[in-house]
């Protein structure tokens, strides 16, 4: 009942903000994205802090990341794609072992912990990198290794590569979508793979 009520907590730190501001912060996301094409730096910039806010905002990432490809090409949107999400990772885990961790020790106690952290080291690997590329998951998975002490290095090789793999797809689907001048593709992409993902993990679990 404990952990229930831990894992409540992360879940509605996450999923309050999309609730409340989603629908405010795509319209903004669409009208960027619109009018920056002349603005390729700034544009830049911007994609990639939107995907490094993605741990306490409701950012659309795979929106945002495919987005990249059609403004930046493929090598443009990979690494501020991969870029946005590390910087995120790198947040998520500070937060989960900064904040997360001194919670879930008050709520289950010691034993409960080191018990996450013996989990953690036999299945954690893979909860990073399943989860990355499914909604709520993904941001869920990053906490999680924070909180149960995931060594530092091993989480972010992890979480590296993983993120290099889902810019450079959603990259390549956005430039596509650019040149072609099917942005529905691009849309259609960005919904179908975090989709299938979920799929995935369902089936993983």
């Amino acid at each position: 009942m404990r952990w229930l009520v831990f894992w409540a907590l992360v879940a509605a730190i996450i999923l309050v903000p999309f609730f409340l501001f989603a629908e405010q912060i795509n319209g903004w996301i669409e009208k960027f994205v619109s009018s920056a094409e002349s603005h390729t730096i700034l544009a830049a910039f911007v994609l990639c802090m939107l995907l490094a806010g993605d741990i306490l905002l409701p950012i659309p990432s795979s929106i945002v990341s495919t987005s990249a490809g059609c403004l930046l090409g493929f090598w443009g949107g990979t690494l501020v794609s991969l870029a946005g999400m590390t910087i995120c990772c790198v947040l998520g885990y500070l937060l989960g072992t900064r904040y997360g961790r001194p919670l879930a020790n008050r709520l289950v106690g010691a034993a409960e912990l080191a018990r996450l952290e013996e989990l953690s080291g036999r299945f954690g690997h893979w909860v990073v990198v399943v989860c990355r590329p499914v909604p709520v998951l993904a941001e869920a998975s990053v906490l999680f290794a924070g909180v149960a002490k995931m060594p530092a290095g091993r989480f972010f090789l992890l979480s590296t590569l993983s993120n290099l793999g889902i810019s450079a797809v959603y990259a390549l689907i956005g430039q596509m979508s650019a040149s072609k001048g099917q942005f529905l593709l691009a849309f259609a992409a960005s919904i179908i793979i975090p989709g299938a993902a979920m799929f995935l993990s369902r089936r993983k679990r």
